[in-house]
């Protein structure tokens, strides 16, 4: 059941992750316009998140009602029925939607439901995410988890954003905030923001806000230990993604490899297994939340693949990291068709381009040519360069980047047809 058209979709990120957002739509087989991708300066939690979106729906569409969903959920299809008829309330409430429990889970939050109404229930309170014997009794109390997905009339929504979170308010609608645009706009937006969720912004001091019950399965993949439920396994409970695995007497293992790796465990049982080209992580399965404690201690040390993964995605398609050292760096660099590289030079390294599939359009200083499959051609460093897909096909090559100078650091743009600096 579709409740919105693709082109009334909007997804609000940041810039570091815009072209990966982009690219996974495209790999699903849409195409959203780049205008409904919404790039936060920085980030300021859930409620001015969700602001910035409503703001620009209502400036598009006028007023609506506007379904707010995290990118990382697993919803049931059969759940759009029930979010379509929570409509009904959202132009005299504020609308949630609470799961019902299937174990005390103490990841989550909980919502206490109050009085019935048409098609939900009054909220009587939030609660936050409880040890195992506070989940216990809250499940026994009918209280429901909070999956963080909401409907909101926009004009109720700003109408209790100004009562509730007026700071937020004078930021996005102030007087001040109304006399300028452009994308230096919603920075000086932001900056002004304070660090709010939704929840503690709004939700928890509205008295507008109701319930709505869902039935149908859910999970928010916040771990591995998530993931895990929901994919198939094996007949001893191994959940394995990788082309050759030797398990022996072990269960409810989840593996995840690169191809040209055997993966054996051995009397091993309810461990995490995540081996990629440039991490591996070993842990038992109900320890899989705290992966995050490993990303802030890498963000920490400035390390680039806390925030880097080795596809990287891109206006004009994207790359993967091959091989990777201080002084070479081999890629495979996909171009979409009719897409173009910027006009660009490197100070610090050359490149060597060797054409896999397609047809290479290859600009050197001001001369041109084709690099044909099997082909190959040389980018001195110094040299004005850009490469283009011509062709009608994703264009394929492997790049070998030499020199003392080999991460995207060392880059001039000169001229590039999707506004990057």
């Amino acid at each position: 059941m579709n409740l919105s058209k693709i082109s009334e979709i909007f997804v609000v990120t940041n810039e570091a992750q815009k072209f990966f957002v982009l690219g996974q739509i495209r790999e699903l087989g849409y195409k959203l316009s780049d205008a409904n991708v919404l790039v936060e300066p920085e980030s300021k939690n859930t409620l001015p998140a969700i602001v910035y979106g409503m703001q620009e729906i209502k400036k598009r569409f006028g007023k609506s009602v506007v379904g707010i969903y995290s990118s990382d959920h697993v919803l049931d299809p059969a759940a759009m029925q029930t979010i379509a008829a929570a409509e009904a309330l959202t132009f005299k409430y504020l609308v949630t939607f609470g799961v019902s429990p299937t174990q005390p889970h103490t990841g989550y939050g909980y919502i206490k439901p109050a009085e019935p109404l048409d098609c939900g229930f009054r909220v009587k309170e939030f609660r936050e995410k409880p040890d195992l014997d506070s989940a216990k009794a809250y499940i026994k109390e009918g209280c429901l988890w909070n999956s963080g997905m909401f409907l909101f009339d926009t004009d109720l929504f700003f109408s209790e954003l100004k009562v509730h979170a007026s700071e937020t308010f004078e930021a996005f609608f102030g007087a001040k905030s109304q006399k300028s645009s452009g994308n230096s706009h919603i920075s000086e937006i932001y900056a002004k923001l304070p660090n709010l969720s939704i929840d503690y912004g709004i939700m928890e001091k509205s008295d507008k806000v109701a319930v709505v019950k869902l039935e149908n399965d859910w999970n928010d993949l916040g771990n591995f230990s998530a993931l895990y439920a929901e994919l198939e396994k094996d007949e001893s409970g191994n959940c394995i993604n990788a082309c050759d695995s030797v398990l022996l007497r072990s269960s409810k293992n989840f593996v995840y490899s690169r191809p040209e790796k055997v993966v054996s465990l051995i009397d091993i049982n309810d461990l995490v297994v995540v081996d990629t080209r440039d991490a591996l992580l070993v842990c038992p399965k109900k320890s899989s939340q705290k992966v995050k404690e490993v990303v802030s201690e890498l963000k920490a040390r400035n390390d680039e693949r806390a925030r880097i993964g080795q596809t990287v995605y891109r206006p004009w398609g994207w790359y993967k990291v091959l091989e990777k050292s201080e002084r070479h760096n081999i890629k495979k660099i996909t171009v979409l068709p009719e897409q173009s590289l910027s006009l660009q030079l490197h100070f610090h390294r050359s490149e060597h381009w060797v054409v896999v599939r397609g047809m290479a359009c290859v600009q050197v200083n001001e001369e041109k040519g084709f690099i044909r499959s099997g082909e190959s051609t040389f980018i001195r460093a110094g040299e004005k360069h850009r490469l283009s897909n011509p062709g009608k096909i994703p264009l394929e090559i492997i790049e070998v980047q030499l020199g003392e100078l080999v991460d995207e650091a060392d880059i001039l743009r000169f001229e590039d047809e999707y506004g990057r600096e």
